[in-house]
């Protein structure tokens, strides 16, 4: 299509308004008149999302509609992540509507929209929608639903990289199929700037995965970004911590030097600190602001409202502002600690400026050295438009009978119909008859275990193969306990007061560290060392542990690290010729490191081991993430203890993980074999709550157990306990439970990144390096420090634990003399 063939109307706005109609925004009209699907790849600031409605704009011109009238009903649906960016869609959508005098009626559905206009909605749509994927799964329990959406011609889904490989994605993939189903014509489009495989994301797109019916739109390539990393006034880089809160002087000087600064953390914990740090040196009383996922939606509408108009000079945020919120007056863009991932920092990046032609401006600010190597290698993949992400994997069986409800509310259905339907979507053309037949028979009875108690029985099946709602009800209970998205607990941490019952209160703790925990372990918190006699009923009831803590306490949920990422590292360690440009205290570092050891490359594992205040420390160089880490850290301990080597603790950051004991490791392999992800790994997740909590998550979600009544909530105990009592029937009674079977799948991936663990033991079995030393090694010091800082027992007998950095760093630097003779 020739720019001339769009329609004049669109044509004169963007004349009128100084610009010009962009490649891809004439590429994505030229596909829908084809009538193909198509996603949309492109730059922030590039006009994707009006290019996404392009169009649905071009069907309600007069040029286009000539003597007929304008299409009634709900024409195109809009799917994203979050319900603000909806909103900020919604602003800037009625500009080009209402100036080009266009006959669109938009609106926005999520959870927060009244009910009386959800119910006006679905009898009168706008032509135009835009919610979230559970208020569209919602939307299509309705028995209207099929006259509401038989005459839809498109959907939109924009930042499609956000959800579309986890469970949101399963719910949308599935939405998707039942709407190609009602609207056979209807045509799909996805938008995102930072895809790192287009082709796994048009698979996901095209009903039946058939990747040629998807056209692949890329966009116009914007101005490169303009990132730089801070640096310490005197060029050390700090040997530990991931805070860096060093660069906080020279963090304000950046904001009183701009207009406006967006400041990203990893956690929230970290957003309040950095928060916190710069009030404190705010002399001269800028409105600097905090946006994160635990404050109110009042409190972040209202910091939302002051950035769009322009108050703040500078806002900390989370991941709660990565999307594509429009605020085009942001003039630098500042990570605090390492990225994570090169996709991430571009998504980040592009809340600079939000214009094609004109660069953005970010800052790298690295909590330690590590994290400047990470830094380092995101930045050179956001200069060589290198990008990352998670990998799609099949769709959960907890979101599959979540949907098997929203269809029976809707209407009966037949088996095989649906099945078909189910098929469609790509997450879930693995699903044979046999699968179905038993999410069926749950959603149906809860299983054969749970058949005996009529509260499970949801749908019901008659005499000709048509399955229906075994009562009306069941309706109102599916709509209210629908959804995705499961708030993470904290349990509170109890002095045990006997017979196992918890007594006064050391705190709270998140769930996903208290998940990981079983009977007789140690752990870190509050200054103490602690022994876990239980977990149960939302409280974890401990008593002071005779030694030290094995298991660093955390807070926070923690960004894992792409393997992308991990692999430039790697590269970088070992590539001598590109350490010049690294400042001198880091190329020192890694110079000494090769002298006095070996550089961890890729393909290899490299563990250091050496003695250190009196005990023995054998280093990790994974590279696979915190997650992983800590993963590994618990089972490789367990394998200690089993061949007398007394383990003493572990730590695990993003690229390592340091092991102690009161003997030395003299042959990491044992400790690694393969075997390990059958044999304690399987142990160690049935009798830690791992398996618990994620059934719990499984059990919400599909429907099993119901977190609302009507006018009632039940709290996150009452929920924990229910799960817990189910969840110890079907252990014992039916183990090959459809949930347990999702549970599991969970523990696998989703808590314990065990596809990375395999990943790392393939290595280990094939190029494992394991270099013995005198005493600490410079690479080792990183993870070392964290040991003092993490795990240390208050008044125990392990204060030589409390590592001071320097003088770590100091003997890890430290070239004796034979060391330069030998070399």
């Amino acid at each position: 299509m020739e720019p001339e063939r769009i329609p004049q109307e669109i044509a004169a706005w963007f004349s009128g308004r100084g610009w010009r109609v962009r490649r891809h925004q004439v590429e994505m009209l030229a596909a829908s008149d084809a009538g193909r699907h198509a996603l949309l790849v492109a730059d922030t600031g590039a006009g994707k999302t009006l290019a996404g409605f392009l169009p649905t704009l071009a069907d309600f011109t007069p040029s286009r509609l000539g003597d007929r009238d304008p299409p009634e009903g709900l024409h195109t649906l809009y799917v994203s992540p979050l319900k603000a960016l909806a909103h900020d869609v919604q602003r800037n959508l009625l500009t080009p509507v209402e100036e080009m005098g266009l006959p669109i009626r938009i609106e926005t559905r999520s959870g927060d929209t009244p009910s009386d206009r959800k119910k006006r909605q679905r009898e009168r749509p706008p032509h135009i929608l835009l919610t979230t994927p559970e208020s569209l799964s919602l939307l299509l329990s309705y028995p209207e639903s099929f006259e509401l959406f038989r005459g839809l011609k498109r959907i939109v889904i924009d930042e499609v990289h956000a959800f579309a490989t986890g469970k949101r994605g399963d719910l949308l993939a599935l939405a998707l199929s039942r709407l190609q189903a009602i609207a056979p014509d209807m045509r799909r489009a996805a938008l995102s700037a930072t895809v790192a495989s287009p082709e796994s994301f048009r698979e996901w797109l095209a009903p039946w995965g058939d990747i040629d019916a998807v056209e692949l739109v890329e966009g116009e390539n914007g101005a490169p970004a303009e990132v730089e990393i801070l640096l310490p006034d005197e060029e050390r880089v700090p040997w530990g911590g991931h805070a860096a809160t060093w660069a906080i002087p020279q963090l304000y000087d950046q904001i009183r030097k701009n207009r406006t600064t967006l400041i990203f953390t990893n956690t929230r914990f970290l957003a309040e600190y950095i928060f916190q740090n710069l009030w404190d040196v705010n002399e001269d009383n800028l409105p600097i602001g905090v946006h994160h996922g635990s404050l109110s939606k009042e409190a972040r509408r209202k910091v939302e409202g002051a950035m769009a108009r322009g108050e703040l000079r500078a806002l900390v945020a989370t991941a709660s502002l990565d999307l594509g919120v429009d605020w085009g007056d942001i003039d630098l863009v500042v990570q605090m600690g390492a990225p994570k991932g090169s996709s991430r920092l571009l998504q980040r990046i592009g809340r600079a400026n939000h214009r094609l032609d004109q660069p953005s401006r970010a800052m790298l600010v690295p909590g330690n050295r590590f994290e400047f190597l990470e830094a380092t290698a995101a930045k050179d993949a956001v200069d060589q438009g290198q990008r990352d992400g998670e990998d799609f994997r099949p769709g959960g069986l907890d979101v599959l009978a979540q949907h098997v409800m929203a269809c029976a509310c809707a209407a009966p259905f037949q088996e095989d119909g649906l099945l078909a339907e189910v098929r469609a979507s790509l997450a879930y053309s693995w699903v044979d008859k046999e699968v179905w037949g038993r999410v069926l028979e749950f959603v149906a009875t809860g299983g054969y275990a749970l058949r005996a108690y009529d509260k499970f029985k949801r749908i019901v099946r008659d005499g000709k193969g048509v399955w229906r709602l075994s009562h009306p009800e069941q309706t109102a209970r599916h709509r209210l306990n629908a959804g995705i998205i499961i708030d993470s607990e904290m349990l509170d941490v109890r002095i045990n007061a006997g017979r196992g019952r918890g007594g006064r209160s050391l705190g709270k703790v998140e769930e996903r560290f208290a998940a990981s925990l079983s009977p007789g372990d140690t752990f870190a918190f509050a200054g103490m060392s602690l022994e876990v006699i239980k977990v149960q009923d939302m409280e974890v009831v401990v008593k002071a542990a005779k030694a030290s803590a094995m298991i660093p306490s955390y807070g926070g949920q923690r960004m894992p690290l792409t393997t992308h990422l991990a692999d430039r590292v790697r590269t970088m360690l070992v590539d001598r010729a590109s350490w010049g440009r690294f400042p001198d205290d880091v190329r020192e570092w890694l110079e000494v490191q090769d002298w006095r050891s070996q550089m961890p490359g890729p393909g290899q594992l490299l563990v250091e081991s050496f003695p250190h205040a009196k005990r023995f420390y054998s280093v990790y160089y994974t590279f696979e993430g915190w997650n992983a880490n800590q993963s590994l850290g618990m089972l490789i301990t367990r394998r200690m203890e089993d061949r007398g080597l007394m383990p003493g603790g572990f730590v695990a950051n993003d690229y390592s993980l340091a092991v102690w004991g009161l003997k030395p490791v003299k042959d990491p392999a044992p400790l690694l074999s393969p075997d390990i992800l059958q044999d304690e790994f399987v142990e160690w997740v049935q009798n830690s709550h791992l398996l618990r909590r994620a059934f719990r998550e499984v059990a919400v979600i599909g429907g099993l157990v119901e977190r609302q009544h009507p006018g009632k909530r039940k709290t996150g105990k009452q929920v924990t306990f229910s799960t817990d009592l189910i969840y110890d029937v079907l252990r014992k009674y039916e183990p090959d439970h459809v949930l347990l079977e999702a549970a599991w799948a969970d523990a696998r991936t989703r808590m314990t990144d065990v596809g990375r663990l395999g990943d790392l033991l393939d290595r280990a079995a094939e190029q494992l390096v394991h270099v013995e030393l005198d005493r600490v090694s410079p690479l080792a010091v990183p993870v070392m420090v964290m040991i003092g800082r993490e795990a240390t027992p208050q008044g125990s007998l392990d204060d030589e634990l409390l590592l001071e950095a320097e003088s770590l760093a100091g003997a890890a630097m430290r070239l004796d003399e034979a060391e330069v003779i030998l070399d």
